[in-house]
């Protein structure tokens, strides 16, 4: 299923985006998502792993963005998140003897699996530049 994570690590690196040279804190990131400043140190720790952002400590530490905000896409970012998108599926095993339920999963899994590739196709031809001038 599709958790906020993307919307988050979007939001993060949007802001990092507005501000090149400023290393901006957990929290005040945080208070731009409206969220625990513990959540957006987690999709941080994550953006990290994947060499999108540097970080510093103390009194005047925090995050900035590592990379070149126009070579980096919105599929790549979709990607770091480890999100696809799935609707989900029955919690209960459909019933192998009727019509539907023997070939429901598959079809469902058939669909979602179209939906991620047309999303991947259009994040792609965006850059985390070109989202952010939209602000």
């Amino acid at each position: 299923m599709i958790s906020g994570k993307f919307a988050i690590t979007i939001h993060i690196l949007t802001l990092l985006t507005k501000y090149p040279n400023d290393y901006l804190s957990s929290e005040y990131i945080a208070g731009s998502i409206n969220l625990n400043p513990v959540l957006v140190r987690k999709e941080i720790a994550n953006l990290k792993a994947h060499h999108i952002v540097e970080s510093k400590e103390g009194k005047n530490g925090g995050t900035k963005l590592a990379v070149d905000p126009t070579n980096l896409t919105l599929k790549e970012i979709f990607e770091m998140t480890f999100e696809t998108i799935n609707l989900g599926y029955a919690k209960n095993q459909p019933n192998p003897d009727c019509p539907v339920g023997k070939k429901i999963n598959q079809n469902l899994a058939a669909l979602y699996a179209d939906m991620n590739q047309k999303v991947s196709l259009q994040l792609e031809g965006i850059s985390l530049e070109d989202f952010s001038n939209q602000f």
